[in-house]
């Protein structure tokens, strides 16, 4: 244990974990509701559409300035929500057909425009999918010659704000949507809002992350936690704080399964992710639990009581 806390107060360990833990924080709370709007694979989605964005900004910008990256990454973040809903309600896809094709396609021209712009582009694709969470302490932000930290951990945490509080100012509207979205519409609700709305945070959280952590990291914060938080329980407040809690602890694990192996930190983070889900998995079948189908095989149950 006191080893433990040695390790802890090395700076840079500190300052990679504190990543790690924010990137967890952001997009499990997120994750739940994409886990229970059967979309979790739209962070996967975004996570590798944003390539081309990535690519554009440079090659309009000639920088690799952290503002046009993001700008870049963010349009192409909400283009593939737009799209992929658009071949989702007009095409009359299956979402996961609309969620293949899209994807495929914008990760596919992102490819095409590094290796056509390989001599131009200070980028690779292994950039942008396994990122190195390593390196974050080395980028700080200077103020007027003092070292406030990494800037990475400055744009985590204003993001993390950003969805706290929109959590608490839209929570309602969120919630009823996401569980009955008939149900809302008779009452007026404007589900399309919330729809995009969440998207769009999604996609913010994504690109805000993978500049950190790599694409990879962030799908298995995105669905990992989330999906391991609802196997345990069927509250979604519960459900909340659950997820955050395991992404955290798997920020934690994975970092030190890196150090013990020598190995990759965002690999070690994805894999203590999973590792948790399993055991996550195996304590719900322990106790006995089907949190996954109602007893009749129907729809997820997940309480909404928290609305009141």
């Amino acid at each position: 244990m006191r080893a433990f806390f040695l390790k802890i107060a090395n700076l840079d360990t500190f300052w990679i974990i504190l990543t790690g833990s924010l990137v967890a924080i952001c997009t499990s709370l997120l994750g739940c509701f994409l886990i229970l709007r059967k979309m979790a694979m739209v962070g996967d989605a975004i996570s590798h559409a944003v390539l081309p964005g990535i690519v554009l900004a440079y090659l309009i910008a000639q920088s690799r300035a952290s503002v046009y990256m993001l700008l870049g990454a963010a349009i192409f973040g909400v283009l593939i929500t737009v799209l992929i809903e658009l071949l989702h309600k007009r095409g009359f896809l299956q979402m996961d057909a609309a969620i293949g094709l899209s994807f495929t396609s914008l990760f596919a021209f992102g490819v095409i425009l590094l290796s056509a712009y390989a001599g131009q582009v200070d980028l690779d694709q292994d950039c942008v999918l396994y990122g190195e969470i390593a390196y974050v302490p080395l980028d700080t932000w200077q103020w007027q010659g003092n070292d406030l930290g990494p800037v990475a951990v400055w744009h985590l945490s204003g993001l993390l704000l950003l969805i706290l509080g929109f959590l608490y100012w839209g929570y309602k509207g969120l919630v009823i949507t996401t569980f009955d979205e008939a149900y809302a519409l008779a009452l007026g609700i404007q589900a399309a809002f919330w729809h995009y709305a969440l998207m769009g945070l999604v996609s913010l959280a994504t690109v805000f992350s993978f500049e950190s952590v790599g694409a990879i990291l962030v799908v298995a914060f995105l669905v990992g936690p989330p999906a391991a938080a609802f196997l345990l329980t069927r509250h979604l407040q519960t459900m909340l704080l659950l997820s955050v809690f395991l992404g955290i602890l798997s920020a934690v694990g994975g970092y030190f399964l890196a150090e013990a192996l020598n190995g990759s930190i965002a690999g070690g983070m994805a894999t203590v992710v999973g590792l948790v889900f399993l055991l996550c998995f195996g304590l719900a079948q322990w106790q006995n639990r089907r949190p996954i189908h109602s007893e009749e095989g129907g729809e997820p149950e997940v309480s909404s009581s928290s609305l009141g």
